[in-house]
């Protein structure tokens, strides 16, 4: 039988852990009580995550945009999964069939497609422990699975990188396309690609100030919308206006075998990067409310049964449509791309239709920064609530988000080739899609070893660790060989 014996609760922390540690110390927490219960044998690894604070019985949720309010519904979740699931970089697609061809771009895209929504599954249901925990964020269920050193450190550069990084390419991204419009739509060469940096980022904080994730619904609603509309647009406009004559669907002529390597793996990286969200995945869900009869998961499952299915049916259309178009000529540029319908059928596609695509693409990254940006804006307002122990105030808030602003459009001007090295941090972040779901689904489910659940798991885990270190091998070798390239949105 267990012995009574005298534990420190605190007050951030999650049930179970408290009930299988003997005593320790929170960095985030500013009030305990000393009470005495049954405790089995505690376990002496620091690594098991003891002294994180996170879960549904946390007070502290109340006070961070994520979690703030759990009001969402199936609709809600749906906008959002689709807003940060579809982005410009699905444009470059056709480019990855150019070297892979028809059959090899058609199984990749299918295979990463496919791969990502078992990963994404995997997620939905490990957003709640059976106790009723819900982990809201991807760092605190990586924490929970690996241990708080390990967690910490395979998953926080990923993570910040795909929402703080994304906010900053979708500055380059979207302020070079409102440049693209206002040159070649609007007939105004004054302005420069930085004074459009900085309008982008002057109208995405704006936007910004909405308290919470669940608040931005209607903003992800447009954002789902644009990208859809976008994407639609694009390949409706290549298939009507036919095929030029000149194309081939041949892969380019490659010196040497390495060279043909290096292209063949970055085609391959540029169709798995192209599936996006996961590391707002959990999020997302945690602005669903859950009970036992109703958890969470149900809900989610069916907003991203719904948003994936209208995901496959843009970028498949996309990419067929586009290569079957252009074949081995489309550009490796966002702008190029977008003025391609008019270069290659020998007479000019109408403006309207051409500032009318700028137009939506530049509102869809407008809608898409809302949501990648609450993650920093929730990380921010952690550290604070942390150490104050009490909600940020309304002009606190509007103080990180205005400060985070002007970090991310510098961080545009000073990176304009950002977009450039997605091949490698995507690689590198790629197994926060596609690896640590496998493996936090076996740290945390357990299933017995050498099963079926568990030789998957493994097996796709292994795998994506494999592919992550190829894809930055390959990027690396094709950024000595071609250099960066900050012209991404020249017509």
């Amino acid at each position: 039988m267990a012995d009574m014996e005298e534990v420190v609760v605190e007050a951030n922390c999650r049930p179970e852990e408290t009930r299988a540690t003997h005593a320790f110390r929170s960095s985030s927490t500013h009030y305990a009580q000393v009470i005495p219960i049954t405790t089995s044998p505690p376990p002496t690894r620091e690594e098991d995550g003891a002294d994180w604070g996170c879960g549904e019985l946390n007070p502290q949720d109340a006070w961070l945009p994520i979690t703030e309010s759990r009001n969402g519904n199936t609709i809600s979740a749906t906008f959002h999964l689709i807003s940060s699931g579809i982005g410009i970089q699905a444009l470059l697609l056709p480019l990855a069939f150019a070297t892979l061809g028809w059959a090899w771009g058609i199984i990749c895209l299918s295979l990463a497609f496919t791969w990502q929504l078992y990963t994404t599954w995997l997620l939905v249901h490990l957003h709640e422990s059976e106790s009723g925990i819900r982990y809201s964020r991807y760092l605190h269920l990586a924490v929970t699975a690996f241990g708080l050193k390990l967690g910490k450190l395979l998953t926080i550069f990923p993570v910040m990188y795909q929402s703080g990084g994304t906010c900053v390419q979708l500055i380059i991204i979207g302020g070079g396309i409102m440049e693209l419009f206002f040159k070649n739509v609007c007939d105004v060469k004054s302005l420069t690609g930085t004074e459009c940096f900085l309008v982008f980022m002057c109208m995405a904080i704006v936007v910004a100030q909405f308290p919470n994730l669940n608040s931005i619904a209607w903003v992800s609603f447009i954002g789902a919308i644009t990208a859809v509309g976008y994407c639609t647009l694009i390949w409706a406009l290549s298939i009507g206006k036919g095929r030029p004559s000149d194309i081939s669907y041949n892969p380019p002529e490659m010196d040497s075998n390495m060279d043909r390597f290096g292209g063949i793996m970055n085609s391959i990286g540029i169709i798995f990067i192209a599936f996006r969200g996961h590391n707002v995945m959990l999020e997302i869900q945690g602005t669903l409310p859950s009970s036992s009869k109703h958890p969470s998961h149900k809900q989610m499952w069916r907003g991203v049964t719904i948003s994936y299915a209208l995901i496959a049916m843009c970028l498949l259309p996309l990419a067929t449509a586009e290569f079957w178009a252009y074949g081995n000529k489309i550009p490796y540029s966002y702008g190029k791309i977008l003025s391609s319908v008019s270069k290659f059928h020998g007479h000019k596609t109408s403006t309207f239709v051409l500032g009318l695509i700028c137009i939506i693409v530049v509102i869809n990254c407008l809608s898409t920064f809302q949501i990648y940006s609450m993650v920093v804006f929730d990380n921010l307002e952690f550290k604070y609530t942390s150490r104050k122990s009490k909600p940020c105030s309304r002009w606190l808030r509007m103080v990180f988000r205005f400060l985070f602003g002007g970090v991310a459009f510098f961080a545009a001007v000073a990176l304009p080739f950002l977009p450039s090295l997605a091949p490698l941090i995507g690689g590198m972040t790629l197994p926060l899609a596609y690896a640590y779901p496998c493996f936090m689904w076996i740290a945390i489910k357990k299933p017995q070893p050498r099963s079926g659940k568990w030789c998957i798991n493994m097996g796709l885990g292994c795998l994506g660790l494999v592919l992550s270190v190829v894809l930055v091998v390959a990027a690396i070798w094709n950024l000595t060989d071609k250099g960066l390239n900050a012209n991404f949105f020249k017509p």
